[in-house]
């Protein structure tokens, strides 16, 4: 018999994926650029698991380096929120042209800096 992943208590991150969701974000969240990412974060009024967007403007490249760029971010995330629990916020992290060259492990502590400088 196949061994059993373990169960992990975290629950998933949602997703934004509509534009009126990242321009309230945007408009009425924080904002912290740190490194190789920037932060728009805003804090929500609920326990809800944290809602996550992505987004990779084209003056950093085209559609091969951005959507590398955009899977960096998306994985760097992962493994972050996966060991800090976050509730009631919504994320989007955009990418720059530094990101996609940044080392993963900078990536990650860039990440993890400008949830501290956003209050998340």
């Amino acid at each position: 018999m196949p061994a059993r992943k373990p169960s992990c208590t975290a629950a998933k991150p949602g997703r934004l994926k509509r534009r009126p969701e990242f321009l309230r974000v945007a408009s009425s969240g924080r904002k912290a650029a740190v490194g190789g990412v920037v932060l728009q974060a805003l804090a929500r009024a609920d326990t809800e698991p944290v809602r996550l967007g992505f987004t990779v403007t084209k003056k950093v490249g085209n559609a091969v380096v951005r959507n590398r760029t955009r899977r960096r971010l998306k994985e760097a995330a992962r493994l972050l929120l996966a060991e800090r629990q976050v509730v009631g916020a919504d994320l989007v992290l955009i990418g720059r042209d530094s990101t996609r060259a940044r080392k993963f492990t900078a990536l990650q502590g860039d990440i993890r800096r400008a949830l501290e400088r956003t209050g998340v």
